[in-house]
């Protein structure tokens, strides 16, 4: 009989490792059937439940699992699926449990890391990749997780030295190519242009040409040949666009049901809110919103909890409704009644677990936030709010060049010239809206006033946000906090202009964008920029 079970397991472990679910849930099944108590049939079982998207009949196997044997790696698949289904509290409790009982796999060490960086601590995360790229030196997966944490903390030239590692192990890997390039400015004597360009001849699947496209043209411009590499992005991002099922009247009906909800949103009972005061950090991506949590979680009375999710899921929750989009017409239109108190606390309850300090205020830059600023100024009357406004061409231009989170569907727009100008016009309006109903409440600043006065503009910002003035917000370079956003390289160096008036270097590409920004009258309102003609 053991001899019999011992081979089922196996077996089941096999099934699982060759991604076959069917028979490693069949195995598994087998196993519970034949004995309730067996603590690895649980596990198994709970790994092909959530494998196939019943992440609640995983949770519950995997949970039971631990109470028969409370195993370093069943606690670390638990702490991955409570962070699915975005329990992060609950994620944070069983992480310092298995942290008791490590496990001594490679893939269960990989997990670990990858909870914590989902977590915002990615200094925890990097002791448990480097542990599984030492016990499997060859994955190419675990040697990501570590080379990305790295360059996340700026230890830069080891990020450099684990990515050329990797892609010595698999010269195709998009995404370490991808990475390997952002890093840091190339320059014509040290670039990796040539392998970029052979790489992504030899590219086949979609993603990896993406990658690799947009690698190659940050590489292009990083060299001087800013015509070639726009004109490389303008193909790779037309490619990747054909295969998308995009239309803007999505984006626009997310944007309509933002301000058709304010008159019910703006009435919604608001019994006993938080009087705590989170730094709201809003704007189009791209604009300066990492520069702006850079300056400010310098100062020694705030942190930075990163980009966070809570809100969108904080309003997700109070509506109740189903579907796997976070943010959707819906949604926002159900939970423009909800009691604001709720929304506040649920808010605040999950942004706690990305804190470090609980003393300390904290920053949440989300930028996407903007569509939220009415629920923010509702649920959280102490909360500020600080919104970047950026030149609307370079804003353009910048959401263009940055490749963001691929497989999500909140930045289709952003391989689209047009599309994104259109996005920004409604960006723009929306902003306008909250600068008349919520007036005093969001404070705008924009990038260029940022970099030309970074003292006179920090002031205004210190000042909004209730803070006293600080020196050290001025040497925001040298905060040795993490950066997990594509700006990372950037806001370790001192101020610099290089990003300013970039769109004029392509004036014959972006005449369409410009023609449609005048006639949508863009440049023109009272806060943001003259006529695009004298800008």
């Amino acid at each position: 009989m053991m001899a019999t079970r011992a081979g089922q397991v196996s077996a089941a472990r096999d099934s699982l490792f060759r991604g076959d679910l069917n028979a490693t849930h069949r195995l598994a099944a087998a196993l519970v059937a034949a004995d309730p108590g067996d603590a690895e049939g649980h596990f198994l079982l709970g790994v092909a439940e959530s494998g196939a998207g019943r992440v609640q009949a995983g949770i519950q196997h995997v949970g039971r699992a631990i109470m028969l044997d409370p195993k370093g790696e069943y606690r670390a698949q638990l702490a991955k699926l409570f962070v699915l289904i975005r329990r992060d509290g609950d994620a944070a409790a069983m992480l310092r449990d298995a942290e008791q009982t490590l496990p001594t796999d490679a893939l269960s060490r990989d997990t670990m890391g990858c909870v914590y960086a989902r977590l915002g601590d990615h200094a925890a995360a990097l002791s448990h990749f480097t542990e599984a790229v030492r016990l499997e030196p060859r994955n190419r997966e675990f040697r990501y997780n570590q080379a990305t944490t790295l360059n996340f903390l700026g230890r830069v030239a080891e990020a450099e030295t684990a990515l050329e590692t990797l892609i010595a192990l698999a010269p195709d890997e998009a995404r370490a190519h991808h990475l390997l390039t952002s890093i840091r400015k190339q320059t014509r004597e040290h670039n990796h242009v040539e392998r970029l360009t052979r790489t992504y001849a030899n590219a086949r699947d979609g993603r990896s040409r993406l990658l690799l496209g947009y690698a190659l043209a940050k590489e292009m411009e990083d060299i001087g040949q800013p015509v070639e590499a726009l004109n490389r992005l303008m193909a790779v991002n037309a490619e990747h666009r054909r295969a998308l099922p995009y239309a803007f009247a999505r984006d626009a009906a997310v944007f309509d049901a933002v301000e058709a909800s304010w008159s019910t949103l703006a009435q919604a009972p608001a019994t006993e809110p938080s009087r705590d005061a989170p730094i709201f950090i809003i704007g189009m991506p791209r604009t300066g919103t990492t520069l702006v949590d850079r300056i400010l979680s310098s100062h020694p009375d705030v942190e930075s909890a990163g980009e966070l999710q809570a809100m969108p899921l904080a309003v997700k929750q109070a509506a109740g409704t189903r579907g796997p989009m976070v943010m959707a017409p819906e949604t926002i239109m159900a939970a423009a009644s909800s009691d604001m108190r709720d929304i506040g606390r649920d808010y605040l309850q999950r942004a706690r677990h990305h804190r470090r300090d609980p003393a300390r205020r904290f920053t949440d830059k989300f930028p996407g936030n903007f569509h939220y600023a009415g629920f923010i100024a509702r649920s959280l009357p102490s909360a500020r709010i600080v919104c970047l406004r950026r030149h609307p061409m370079d804003t353009v231009l910048s959401n263009f060049r940055n490749l963001f989170a691929i497989g999500s569907r909140y930045y289709d727009y952003s391989y689209d010239l047009l599309d994104i100008a259109a996005y920004y016009a409604r960006f723009d309006r929306l902003i306008a809206f909250w600068r008349t109903v919520l007036p005093g409440r969001v404070l705008e600043i924009r990038y260029e006033d940022l970099i030309a006065d970074q003292e006179g503009q920090t002031r205004r910002l210190l000042a909004h946000c209730g803070l006293e003035w600080s020196n050290t917000c001025l040497s925001f370079h040298t905060n040795r906090a993490p950066v997990s956003t594509p700006s990372a390289a950037q806001v370790r160096r001192p101020i610099y202009a290089d990003s300013v008036a970039r769109w004029k270097r392509h004036v014959d590409v972006l005449e369409p964008v410009k023609r449609f920004f005048e006639e949508a009258g863009i440049g023109f309102n009272p806060v943001s920029f003259p006529a695009l003609q004298g800008a």
